[in-house]
């Protein structure tokens, strides 16, 4: 990494503290980058005396230095540290090296410049998110420490990447929680309306702009491809497809038939596009998931492959009764739809619903449907969402395939 140790030494002396509790440090020496507001010796360096994304050098309780961090004094999470060593302070040259090192893993694992390229505190980059959509980018700034980083931030992709056009997709209500207006606009460039992503021999027609978060949930491509390995000859269900990315792949993969179900017109309209465009046929209808999910089984549809993707239902640890629910209501809803032989493929994207808590929601609808299931295939997030080992919150996505049949 490039700096100029003479300068680099001179901001960070120009830094003020955070001082740690003693013994509170623990966390973050073991790789962790959050520093809650109880963890701070408040005494000594007072939260409300920081401006949120403030930089500061956090130090532990016997005044040693402990790694670059940014504050938000508004935050239960008062501090996410941005780097460990003292001659790089934060700053558009340390973003350069984080860009670069992301860079380096994601030309490794993928052919083609379609992927997450920063994926937050697993990318040493906490509070924000960048897509690649070959020359286009769409960064997510989810904190006030990124927010005050953003020309940097900016500047930093262009040096790195040289992209033709990058959106601000700023509009993630967890921003709310950070004192920070949601908004959406250009940063550099024209960019597009819509842009296409190839995946399972399948070119996706993916909204920016007006497209649900960043545009295209890359996590999700293995087990997409999972998904389509078994949907040859079979009848299809794709519930929460947004725009048809399971359901696509399968009618490529040659499905006997796909039925998508989504809420989104916009959505389920951009499905139709990639269909039409790809030369594949799908059914196509739009309609709270639960809700139509009911009226399939009235019409006494069957089917052989099912997937539910549903958005986060437990967003916070409050929401875990309700949510968790949710999960088995929407598994049994879907395995009623299922023939005497058929595989239901099962996902959430909630930190807070356990692997466990899942497969027992899918075991306990299967019994009160009176049937046998057998778990045959477990998948997780793509590696462009990869898991930083300390910390366990980048570790989200789960997904469980089910083979369901009659028992006897």
């Amino acid at each position: 990494m490039s700096s100029n140790p003479e300068s680099a030494a001179v901001a960070s002396r120009d830094l003020p503290p955070l001082m740690l509790k003693p013994q509170e440090e623990r966390r973050i020496q073991a790789g962790h980058l959050w520093i809650f507001s109880n963890e701070v010796n408040v005494a000594a360096t007072p939260l409300t005396a920081f401006t949120p994304g403030e930089h500061v050098q956090v130090r532990s309780g016997h005044d040693r230095f402990l790694g670059y961090a940014y504050v938000n004094p508004r935050t239960l999470i008062s501090a996410r540290l941005l780097g460990r060593d003292p001659d790089y302070p934060p700053g558009k040259s340390l973003l350069v090296h984080r860009f670069k090192v992301a860079l380096a893993m994601r030309q490794r694992l993928y052919p083609a410049p379609f992927y997450r390229l920063a994926f937050g505190e697993a990318d040493l980059l906490p509070g924000l998110v960048v897509d690649r959509y070959g020359s286009v980018l769409v960064a997510q700034i989810g904190t006030a420490g990124m927010e005050a980083m953003k020309d940097d931030i900016l500047e930093a992709l262009v040096k790195v990447l040289d992209p033709e056009a990058v959106l601000w997709k700023n509009d993630s209500s967890i921003r709310e929680l950070e004192g920070l207006d949601r908004y959406v606009e250009t940063a550099l460039g024209q960019v597009p309306d819509m842009v296409e992503v190839p995946e399972g021999g399948v070119v996706f027609r993916v909204p920016l702009a007006a497209g649900q978060k960043t545009g295209w949930y890359f996590d999700q491509a293995g087990n997409r491809a999972l998904f389509a390995r078994h949907a040859a000859g079979q009848r299809v269900l794709d519930v929460f497809s947004y725009a048809g990315s399971f359901g696509l792949q399968a009618a490529r993969a040659g499905a006997a038939e796909v039925t998508c179900i989504d809420s989104s017109a916009a959505a389920l309209e951009t499905a139709a596009e990639t269909a039409a465009a790809n030369g594949l046929e799908a059914e196509l209808l739009k309609g709270d998931a639960f809700d139509m999910l009911e009226a399939l089984h009235a019409d006494r549809r069957k089917f052989d492959l099912v997937v539910v993707d549903p958005p986060a239902f437990i967003k916070r640890k409050k929401d875990h009764p309700k949510g968790l629910a949710a999960y088995r209501r929407l598994n049994q809803l879907a395995m009623q739809l299922l023939d005497r032989d058929g595989l239901l493929l099962s996902c959430s994207c909630s930190y807070h619903l356990g692997p466990g808590e899942l497969t027992d929601s899918v075991q306990r609808a299967v019994r009160h449907l009176g049937r046998f299931a057998q778990l045959i295939g477990v998948g997780a997030q793509a590696p462009d969402h990869p898991v930083h080992p300390a910390i366990d919150e980048t570790r989200y996505l789960r997904a469980f395939l089910f083979r369901v049949v009659d028992s006897c």
